[in-house]
This record gives C-alpha cells, structure tokens and sequence, in this order.
C-alpha cells in the first residue's frame, strides 16, 4: 500500500478507471458475440442492428481509449466485411452493384494538364467586391 498521499490517491484514480475501461470491453464483447449470432441468423434486418452495435461500442472504445484507434477502424472494416460476406448486409439500402455505369465514367476521366488549366484559374476568380459579411458577435 502506498504512503505518500499522492501515490494513494493515484491508485483510487487507477481503480476508478479500470473498472470504466472494463464496462466498455463487457458491452464491445457482448456486442461482438450478438453480431456472431445474428450473421447466422437470416434476419438481415437483426445483422444490421448488431452491425450497427459493434460499430457503435467500437466508437466507444476508441473515444474512451480503451482501444486504438487503428484496431477500432481494424475491426470495423472487419465487421462489415463479415457481414456482407454472410448475408449481404450493408448499412445502405442500395447495393453497389446496382449503380448506373455512366456515374463510373467521369471519376475514371484524367486530370487537364497544367497548360490547360492555368487559363481557366485566372477567368474564374471571383471580383474582390463578393466578401462574404462579418459574423455576428455573440455577448455573454
């Protein structure tokens, strides 16, 4: 036990916070095994509320610094591909299988050369009269 009043204070502090970090891994663990349940289920619309779940805890674990951020985007990305790869499920409605061809093509299009677009930098430049106002102050 420790004698300086610091160092006691210190280890109520520690034992606050494990208890909170240990909530959150209970709640992200509980999530994750009703995700694993409901990818086997057929009810898309289940996997798509335990999706939604995990990724949920997952934010909160990040937020809270229980996990690192990079492990939560990890198994974020993992979840979702668990999920589509199971049953299909995607948070969106419409699948991106479904998307017309023709709004693929201007995304595949190569950028103008620079001879190109250095003309039109200098015919676009708004006139120095359309200043957007000042915000308002606030008073407290």
């Amino acid at each position: 036990m420790p004698i300086i009043k610091s160092a006691k204070k210190r280890v109520k502090v520690a034992n606050k916070a494990a208890i909170r970090n240990s909530k959150t891994k209970r709640s992200l663990k509980g999530a994750i095994k009703a995700f694993g349940k409901a990818l086997t289920a057929t009810d898309k619309k289940e996997a798509v509320k335990a999706l939604d779940k995990v990724q949920s805890e997952l934010d909160k674990a990040a937020k809270k610094n229980v996990m690192h951020k990079n492990k939560v985007a990890r198994k974020k990305a993992q979840a979702a591909k668990a999920a589509k790869a199971a049953a299909g499920v995607t948070k969106t409605a419409a699948p991106k299988a479904e998307k017309p061809a023709a709004a693929k093509k201007p995304v595949a299009k190569k950028a103008p050369t620079k001879k190109a677009t250095a003309p039109k930098a200098a015919a676009t430049k708004k006139p120095a009269a359309a200043k957007k106002p000042a915000a308002k102050k606030t008073t407290k």
